[in-house]
């Protein structure tokens, strides 16, 4: 790791801009060299909603069909390589990183029966030019089986056990967070019913990742919910009640009293398409339960709203934002009030640097979002950033505490500000390409204590995805 100290000035600006010229040209030429892979979940376990705020304009799977191939069988592969260039890393001015990430996921269907599909998939995801030290935990994941689950269905039912994953809503509670190079996966059962109005019910483990030897979960089955998607009750619009249930079994309270947790979250989350090119999507979620001695009473949610201009060149979207996640204020010793952001995709969230999570944050953000091609997107954000209560820390991506609160609170609850611009483009029809930057300025709470450096991330990445069936 290069350490250099000088201030972000035009020689920053021009030695950065160097390194990523040099990077894209080298990524190029070395995307087929290395393993990646694209941020799409298996065919079996989509999404219920689409993500209505950011166009994002993936490229096509690429189909390979073959003679004599088995017509039961699909082979799907997707490569995904991205460097990344930060300034300022672990908030130490001067601290450059830069490196390339890359992932690839294969996977094979299997379909003996109508009424029988298995899946198996395995990732290999690496960070190239960071040493062990600096390498995260989302980062690496050496050879490992990533999904391996089998599907029971008959008509509009159906029953998935093994390792899957969970996608709902805006995934801002649950999702893969694909962004990270490691993405996350749940081993245990999930039941289906319905098509476009469904109810799911599961009962799940998050598996944890273990760079070295193989991903698995914890002892037993700890995060179980049941989610329902709507969407032909209301015109142009899906309702999604949820409730979830994280259970554990050993778990420390504020008093340093061991015991279990027993937290239940609901809500819901409802997103609209208007005529006249208006659209919002909110969520809304209480968190309720003990945690050993300890009560919870907490809540998160957000609001989006915007305007698309379809019949104007480059169909300009100009969209708002408010979100809130609570902290705990400490009035009360035996009782949390931090928001728990469950298994969340945090990318983008608040902001293209990732620095912060959905727990003791508020947030307003404007959007501009432009489509100056039918394959190409381009996306500017401005963002301001506090904290919901000055008695709690400032939490990362991780839920982890990036700055810990002082005994008599912060002096301010002003995290800061970001500016972030990102595009994409999808090229040749099956290879996309991404880019952007963000730039992260530190308010009052982050100057005072001791994370006053500003922080710019750049990035350029290229997915390719293909997939290998039976010729027809």
């Amino acid at each position: 790791m290069k350490r250099r100290v000088f201030n972000w000035n035009a020689e920053r600006a021009a030695a950065c801009a160097k390194r990523l010229l040099r990077g894209v040209l080298g990524l190029a030429g070395c995307l087929f060299l290395v393993h990646g892979a694209l941020g799409q979940q298996s065919a079996l376990n989509s999404p219920s909603l689409v993500n209505m705020e950011y166009p994002q304009p993936a490229g096509a799977v690429k189909p390979l069909e073959l003679k004599d191939f088995p017509k039961w069988i699909t082979v799907d592969m997707q490569t995904r390589a991205r460097e990344e260039n930060q300034s300022s890393d672990k908030y130490v001015s001067g601290n450059d990183a830069v490196y390339v990430l890359t992932r690839v996921w294969g996977g094979l269907e299997v379909r003996p029966t109508r009424w029988l599909t298995g899946y198996m998939q395995f990732v290999d995801a690496h960070a190239l030019g960071l040493p062990l030290y600096y390498v995260a935990a989302n980062q690496r994941d050496a050879f490992d089986d990533r999904q391996a689950f089998l599907e029971f269905h008959q008509k509009s039912f159906a029953v998935i056990a093994g390792r899957q994953e969970l996608r709902y809503g805006g995934e801002r509670l649950v999702g893969i967070s694909n962004w990270t190079n490691t993405s996350r996966t749940w081993d245990g059962f999930l039941g289906r019913i319905g098509d476009k109005n469904r109810l799911d019910v599961f009962s799940t483990s998050v598996v944890a990742i273990h760079a070295g030897s193989l991903d698995k979960h914890g002892a037993g089955l700890t995060f179980h919910g049941a989610v329902g998607t709507i969407t032909t009750w209301i015109p142009r619009t899906v309702v999604q009640p949820f409730v979830y249930i994280r259970a554990l079994p050993w778990v420390e309270s504020l008093q340093k009293t061991y015991g279990s947790e027993t937290e239940v979250t609901p809500g819901a989350e409802v997103s609209a398409r208007i005529l006249g090119g208006f659209y919002f999507d909110a969520l809304g979620a209480l968190q309720r339960g003990s945690y050993s001695s300890d009560s919870i009473r907490s809540a998160a949610g957000y609001v989006k709203a915007g305007y698309g201009a379809q019949t104007i060149d480059w169909k300009p979207r100009l969209a708002g934002e408010y979100d809130y996640a609570s902290g705990n204020p400490h009035t009360d010793l035996q009782r949390i009030g931090t928001f728990d952001q469950l298994y969340p995709s945090n990318h983008n969230a608040f902001g293209l640097t990732d620095l912060f999570g959905f727990e003791n944050i508020k947030e307003e953000r404007l959007n501009l979002d432009l489509a100056p091609a039918k394959r190409i997107a381009m996306l500017f954000q401005q963002e301001w950033l506090r904290v919901s209560t000055v008695h709690d820390s400032v939490y990362g991506g991780s839920a982890s505490a990036t700055v810990k609160a002082p005994a008599a609170g912060f002096l301010s609850d002003d995290i800061g500000r970001e500016f972030d611009a990102s595009g994409q483009y999808a090229l040749a029809g099956s290879v996309t390409m991404n880019i952007g930057a963000g730039h992260f300025l530190p308010g009052s709470l982050m100057r005072e204590n001791a994370h006053g450096a500003p922080l710019t991330l750049a990035y350029f990445g290229l997915t390719y995805r293909f997939k290998v069936n039976a010729a027809e």
